[in-house]
C-alpha cells in the first residue's frame, strides 16, 4: 500500500523545518571549532556517522584532523559538537550529569523498544529508578552469580563440542551461542527464569534479539533519519503517537516490547502471588523489584509498565553486551595465538591450584587472579566499545573544559567551549577509548599488555571501569557493570580452557557495523546479519 503526502502535510513540514532553522540560530556559534564539511545540508554529517564503512573510521579521522573535539553538522544544517576530551567527557557525564539529558530522538527509540525503564528515564526518575536498583547490583551480591555463569559456559561448551564434531571444518558462529547464553543467565540471575535459550534454538524471544539490531537500526534511509529527527522538535504528547506510525522498524521495535511484556508480567505477578516472605534475604532484581512496590514510600514503588520495562532494559542490555564484548575478545585472540596461548597456560596454572584445595570451580578471587585474562578483557572493551556514540544535549548555557586545546577556525588554542541551551552533543566513546595520549602510542592496536604499563594517576578520571568510556560514567554509569565483569571472566576462563580459537577464510572481512551498537558484519556476507565464525577446536593438554 503506497502512502500519499497530503499538501497540508507537506505545509506543515515546511513550517517545522522554518521553527528548526529559527531555533538553532538563537544558539551560539560554533563556527570557531573546525570540522568536516557536511555532505548534506539537511542530514548533516549524521547520515555518515550511521553509514561509515566501519565503527569509529570517521572518528578517528576527524580526530587526527581536529583534536579530540569538533564541530559537525546534525539535521537541517545545525551545529553540534562531538567530543572524545576526557575532561568534557568528565564535565558532561560526571559534574553535570543530569544538566545533559539524552538526545530524544535517539532516546524516544528506546522508548519504543524497551519501556520507560532505567535506560530512558532522566532527572529525578532516573534518581527514583536507580535508587530502587541499586541494592540488587553490589559488588557481594554480584559475587554470588559466579556459579550461573559457569554452568551456562558449560552448556555453551557442550553445544559447542557437538558441533565441531559434526562439521569438518569446526567453524561455530561463536556470536549467536554466546547471545543465547547471555539471555539465559540475565533471566535467571536477575528474574530467576531460564529463558531456555541454548536449549530451546526456536525460541522466539532470542531469534527476535538475535536479528532486530540488524534489522532496525542498521544503515538507516534517510527519509528515516530525518523523520526520527523531527522527534525532538515536537511536545511529549505528539511523540506518543509515534508509536502508531506505519513504518517496518517501529513495528519490529514494539513487536519485540510487546512480547518481552508477554514473558515479564507473567512472570512478575507470579513471583508476587508468592508473597514478599518467600523472597526474604533475596536482592536479586525481581525481588527488589517485590519489595519496592511493596514498600510504603510511594516514590519507591514503580507503576506496571516501568516495572516490565526495568526487567527488559535490564535484560535487552545484558545480553547484548557481554555477548558481543566475548565475540570480539575471542576474534583478538583468534588473530593473536601467542597471547591466548599465554591465557590458557594462566588459567590451567589456576585450576591445579583448584584441585589441590579441594574444589571444583573457579571463585571470584580465582579469576581475579587471572591478570592476564582480564587485561584481555579491559583491551577488548577498551578496543571494540559495543556503544560507540552516545548522544546529548545541553540542558541549559553552560562552558565546557577540554583538557586537550584544540585550534579554533582562526588559529586561536581553544580550551573551553560556550554552549546555549538545547545544543547537541556527540561523546565518541571509540575516539576517547583510541587517545594516545591516554592509552600509548600504539592505541590503534590491540594489545592487552598495555594495562600492566599505565599510570592512571595521570589520567583524567572518567569511567567507572579501568578509566574506560565502555561503561560509561557519572551518575548515568552502567548499573550492571560489574555483573558483566564477572561474566565475561567466568565464561572466557571456561571457553579458553577447552577451545583453541582461529581465524576462518572470512576473519579479514568482518567489520564493525555501525547500528547505535556494534555488530560484526562480514562483508559481502551482509544477508547473515550480525555473524562472528570462527574455528573452534578443543584445546590440547600440554
Amino acid at each position: 500500500m503506497a502512502y500519499q503526502v497530503s499538501p497540508a502535510a507537506l505545509l506543515a513540514l515546511a513550517a517545522l523545518v522554518i521553527v528548526l532553522v529559527l531555533r538553532a540560530s538563537r544558539r551560539k556559534s560554533l563556527k570557531f571549532l573546525r570540522g568536516p564539511d557536511a555532505p548534506s545540508r539537511l542530514l548533516g554529517n549524521e547520515h555518515q556517522l550511521f553509514h561509515q564503512s566501519e565503527t569509529g573510521y570517521l572518528d578517528f579521522q576527524w580526530m587526527r584532523e581536529y583534536g579530540s573535539t569538533w564541530r559537525i553538522r546534525t539535521f537541517f544544517g545545525a551545529e553540534q559538537i562531538m567530543t572524545a576530551d576526557p575532561k568534557a567527557l568528565q564535565h558532561i557525564l560526571q559534574k553535570s550529569s543530569y544538566n545533559y539529558p539524552k538526545r530524544v530522538d535517539v532516546n524516544t527509540l528506546t522508548l519504543l523498544q524497551l519501556g520507560p525503564g532505567i535506560l530512558w528515564a532522566e532527572g529525578s526518575m532516573h534518581q527514583r529508578h536507580r535508587k530502587v536498583m541499586n541494592p540488587a547490583f553490589s559488588a557481594q551480591q554480584l559475587r554470588t552469580f559466579v556459579p550461573l555463569f559457569q554452568r551456562t559456559a558449560a552448556k555453551v561448551i557442550e553445544h559447542w563440542k557437538t558441533q565441531i564434531a559434526e562439521k569438518s571444518d569446526g567453524v561455530v558462529l561463536v556470536n549467536k551461542w554466546l547471545a543465547r547464553g547471555a539471555l539465559d543467565i540475565i533471566g535467571q540471575a536477575a528474574f530467576d527464569y531460564d529463558f531456555g535459550a541454548l536449549d530451546n534454538m526456536e525460541n522466539p524471544l532470542a531469534k527476535e534479539y538475535s536479528t532486530i539490531i540488524h534489522d532496525v537500526l542498521l544503515y538507516p534511509t534517510p527519509f528515516t533519519m530525518l523523520y526520527r529527527s523531527l522527534w525532538q522538535y515536537v511536545p511529549e504528547s505528539v511523540r506518543n503517537l509515534v508509536k502508531y506510525t506505519p513504518m517496518h522498524s517501529l513495528r519490529r521495535m514494539q513487536k519485540l516490547n510487546e512480547m518481552f511484556k508477554g514473558v515479564g508480567r507473567a512472570l512478575y505477578y507470579s513471583n508476587a502471588a508468592e508473597g514478599i516472605a518467600s523472597r526474604e534475604g533475596k536482592r536479586d532484581v525481581m525481588s527488589v523489584l517485590l519489595k519496592a512496590n511493596n514498600s510504603e514510600n510511594a516514590r519507591a514503588r514503580l507503576g506496571e509498565e516501568e516495572l516490565l520495562a526495568q526487567m527488559h532494559h535490564l535484560t535487552s542490555a545484558g545480553q547484548e553486551t557481554t555477548s558481543s564484548t566475548l565475540s570480539w575478545m575471542l576474534f583478538e585472540l583468534s588473530k593473536h595465538p601467542e597471547y591466548q596461548a599465554r591465557i590458557r597456560q594462566e588459567i590451567r596454572a589456576v585450576r591445579a591450584l583448584v584441585v589441590e584445595r579441594g574444589d571444583t570451580e573457579f571463585t571470584p578471587e580465582d579469576l581475579d587472579s587471572m591478570k592476564y585474562t582480564l587485561a584481555a578483557i579491559k583491551e577488548t572493551l577498551r578496543f571494540h566499545p559495543i556503544a560507540y556514540h552516545l548522544w546529548r544535549y545541553a540542558g541549559q548555557d553552560d562552558v565546557i573544559p577540554l583538557s586537550d586545546p584544540v585550534t579554533g577556525a582562526d588559529g586561536t588554542v581553544i580550551s573551553e567551549i560556550p554552549v546555549s541551551a538545547g545544543q547537541p552533543i556527540i561523546i565518541s566513546i571509540c575516539g576517547y577509548n583510541r587517545l594516545p595520549h591516554v592509552w600509548g602510542d600504539d592505541a590503534d592496536q590491540w594489545n592487552p599488555e598495555r594495562f600492566f604499563q599505565l599510570d592512571s594517576e595521570k589520567q583524567v578520571k572518567v569511567g567507572v571501569y579501568s578509566n574506560l568510556m565502555t561503561f560509561s560514567a557519572g551518575v548515568r554509569g552502567c548499573i550492571g557493570w560489574r555483573f558483566a565483569l564477572y561474566q565475561l571472566q567466568a565464561v572466557s576462563a571456561e571457553l579458553l580452557e577447552t577451545f583453541e580459537f582461529s581465524p576462518t577464510d572470512d576473519t579479514t572481512r568482518i567489520k564493525r557495523a555501525p547500528a547505535v551498537v556494534m555488530l560484526p558484519i562480514i562483508e559481502g556476507k551482509e544477508e547473515l546479519g550480525s555473524a562472528m565464525p570462527l574455528r573452534v577446536s578443543l584445546a590440547r593438554v600440554q
